[in-house]
């Protein structure tokens, strides 16, 4: 597909000059709806180009005749958040190179799974720097503490116990429903190293989340605005996966009030919470969204697609999510984080919108039947065609953002 445009961002957000005008130019090239792509977790910047690449592979076919679209791929340092239980050694380096020595002895750790509490006390304090938390500032019983370095709650997991954790994280995985028979201490700690695979995996979550949202709202929320000034007539279509949606969510925060240069949001598999644009949380009435009513600042729809299928969001992050923000102890809470449905810890990627009066549900069939509303909240049930977390280089899902975008025959 062309024309083609890359744009890069690093942890913070920062990207090499001239990038807006490149993006502008398009508009003189004669495209007047330009479809920007941010992948989710992935190993390397080629392997995002590659993605990028796919998923824009159907769209010409599927554009109305008059049509001048062009492309972009965002391409930020994050890693591949897929249905295994670890990401691979080599990506974790690659997104946190400053973080090699303690990757390399959690990668030692995980490979030898000795039996003993001390491996596991290694293994939570690796975590913990890991994920520059440190547990000299963070009261363990609760995690309403703030962190003066994060400026958010620390979660629970990465301070508590971590054979707890690491059970916990087993039982999950396993479908226990709850604490395995043994307890949390006791015999058969070897099999707790799978659940620390999961808590490795949640803990790099918990950064690529902070990163995510740093580089939407202070990299392409920015370059929007610039694009916008340089060529005001530019439909821009955003269109995230997974961490990258959460990327072009929070790209709403970096806009200006009064400026509009987003025409359409196309959600796909969204890790970020499904409350996220919520004005009132159901549990806590006194509290919104991150996103309160962001989605006013698209002239078009901001369009979640979800699907049960993905059980990386439909299992794991809720049990991340409750332990984030649960100020209980974690074996006290143990029973309503296994096999219970809490809704306050769902992510858009797995039910999608919620709490945001008018939302509009569609299957995707509807969708690619009859189109979606002109602008607000629509939840789209992808479940048909979406079997996995990662699958997300289908035409159908093509075909929804073009539909978002009124761009389609």
């Amino acid at each position: 597909m062309e024309p083609y445009r890359e744009i890069t961002f690093d942890k913070d957000g920062d990207g090499p000059p001239g990038q807006a005008s490149e993006l502008a130019a398009l508009a003189r090239q004669g495209v007047g709806d330009l479809v920007v792509f941010a992948h989710g977790w992935n190993s390397s910047p080629s392997g995002a180009t590659r993605l990028c690449s796919d998923f824009f592979a159907p769209f010409p076919g599927l554009l109305a005749p008059g049509v001048e679209a062009g492309y972009a791929g965002l391409i930020w340092p994050s890693m591949m958040f897929t249905d295994e239980p670890v990401p691979d050694y080599r990506a974790l380096v690659t997104v946190l190179p400053e973080k090699e020595p303690v990757i390399g002895r959690l990668t030692e750790l995980l490979a030898a799974a000795p039996e003993s509490e001390a491996a596991f006390e290694e293994f939570g304090a690796l975590l913990r720097e890991l994920t520059d938390v440190g547990v000299e500032s963070v009261a363990v019983e609760s995690v309403a503490v703030e962190s003066a370095a994060l400026a958010e709650p620390v979660p629970e997991f990465l301070v508590a116990d971590p054979v707890a954790v690491c059970a916990l994280f087993t039982g999950a995985l396993e479908g226990a429903g709850g604490v395995p028979a043994e307890g949390f201490f006791g015999g058969g700690l070897k099999r707790y190293w799978k659940g620390a695979k999961e808590a490795l995996r949640q803990a790099t979550y918990y950064v690529m989340k902070k990163r995510a949202g740093q580089v939407g709202e202070h990299g392409l929320g920015p370059l929007l605005v610039e694009v916008a000034r340089a060529a005001p007539g530019l439909r821009v279509h955003l269109v995230g996966h997974s961490m990258g949606a959460r990327l072009v969510a929070y790209a709403l925060r970096g806009l200006p009030a009064g400026v509009r240069p987003v025409a359409s949001v196309t959600l796909l598999q969204g890790a970020f919470s499904h409350y996220a644009f919520a004005a009132r949380l159901p549990h806590d009435p006194g509290r919104s969204g991150s996103l309160r009513d962001l989605q006013r600042r698209v002239r078009g729809p901001v369009v979640a697609c979800y699907s049960r299928h993905d059980t990386a969001l439909g299992i794991m992050y809720p049990l991340a999510s409750r332990l984030a923000n649960d100020s209980e102890s974690l074996a006290g809470a143990t029973a309503g984080l296994l096999g219970a449905d809490d809704p306050r810890w769902g992510a858009i990627g797995h039910d999608g919108v919620q709490a945001v009066p008018g939302t509009v549900e569609r299957s995707i069939a509807e969708v690619l039947r009859e189109g979606v509303p002109d602008s607000g909240c629509v939840s789209v049930d992808a479940a048909e065609v979406v079997r996995s977390h990662s699958d997300i280089c289908r035409p159908e899902l093509a075909g929804v953002v073009i539909s978002a975008a009124r761009a389609g025959r």
